[in-house]
């Protein structure tokens, strides 16, 4: 499988229009694809934006050739898995061959806004797994022009199919960050996203990962592995410290944060936030070839695809330094 690295179009952080635009640019720079979150809100407000995933993407695929995809939604709670199915089906169906969905287990920060109760972290699992049951029968049941139906621990939907379907479905991908999950990925899905993983947890990961697949009847080399990377670049040291401590303080922040409902509340939390908090999970340097050694290192444990995230808003500098200077050094 060949390595692409992508741009991941950050909709907390930029108004859609720009972040179409700035796709866009990356790829004229030598990017290739684009990654981009499903939020309900940002993670604090001075991020300041939160466009909904699907709309973007739709302009991005308009204006760019690479593959695109949401990293990651939530089937669960905000929408049912069959509204994500059609959602997804119909994005793979306009711009064919290009597109995947990703899932994750959700988040309070976006998903509570209409869940009610939130559940503990085991349950939402549960609710993840049930959910892409329910999305990939559909997929299967509709490619076959049948009609399906589901009931489950979580969810039920009456008997139907998705009308409108591409030649075949998108692959679904799960993100993944602990060994128990990440051996379901390999059993229930098409591959796995991690995303800012620290590299000594990779390994393990993956052996889960494939461990998974096996026992699924499926070979875990033909799997896609995607990480999302967060960097902070700048012209000096201090700019990409001040743009991590100002734009992007949730990436020093040592703890879960799936329960934490509120920008506010984690605008509250940043103000403990140190610089050293970030040591071994984001690289903050003015020096592209710090970052290219970073990105080099999850290349050789066996990512395909990485899509690169610097936190600042310094976007288009970045872009151009690193289309000039990183992507073309970083090999397989």
């Amino acid at each position: 499988m060949s390595l692409t690295i992508g741009y991941a179009a950050m909709l907390e952080q930029f108004h859609p229009t720009e972040a179409v635009e700035l796709t866009e640019l990356a790829e004229q720079h030598g990017f290739s694809g684009c990654m981009a979150a499903d939020h309900f809100q940002p993670w604090v407000p001075q991020q300041g934006q939160a466009s909904f995933v699907w709309n973007v993407l739709t302009a991005v695929a308009e204006r760019t050739t690479g593959d695109l995809g949401p990293g990651v939604t939530c089937p669960s709670f905000r929408f049912h898995p069959a509204l994500v199915a059609q959602a997804a089906a119909t994005l793979e169906a306009m711009y064919p061959g290009r597109t995947w969905l990703g899932i994750g287990a959700g988040e309070a920060l976006n998903e509570h806004v209409v869940a009610g109760y939130w559940p503990e972290a085991g349950e939402r699992s549960r609710r993840m797994f049930e959910a892409i049951d329910v999305i990939k029968g559909l997929f299967d049941a509709s490619l076959a022009g049948k009609d399906t139906k589901h009931s489950g621990e979580f969810f039920k939907h009456e008997t139907t199919r998705l009308w409108t379907m591409p030649e075949s479905a998108p692959p679904v991908l799960v993100a993944t960050a602990g060994p128990l999950n990440a051996k379901r990925t390999g059993r229930h899905a098409d591959g796995m996203i991690t995303v800012g993983a620290p590299l000594e947890k990779i390994d393990g990961l993956f052996a889960k990962f494939a461990e998974g697949a096996r026992e699924a009847g499926k070979d875990p080399d033909a799997m896609p592995r995607i990480l999302q990377l967060h960097l902070s670049w700048a012209p000096t040291d201090e700019e990409a410290l001040a743009n991590a401590m100002t734009e992007w303080p949730n990436g020093g922040m040592k703890f879960a944060k799936a329960d934490i409902r509120s920008p506010h509340d984690f605008a509250a939390m940043a103000r403990l936030v140190r610089a050293e908090d970030f040591q071994g999970r984001m690289v903050i340097s003015s020096d592209p070839d710090l970052h290219r050694e970073h990105i080099q290192k999850f290349v050789d444990l066996g990512f395909d695809r990485v899509y690169l995230h610097n936190v600042g808003r310094n976007q288009r500098e970045w872009i151009e330094v690193f289309g000039r200077e990183v992507i073309p050094k970083v090999h397989r």
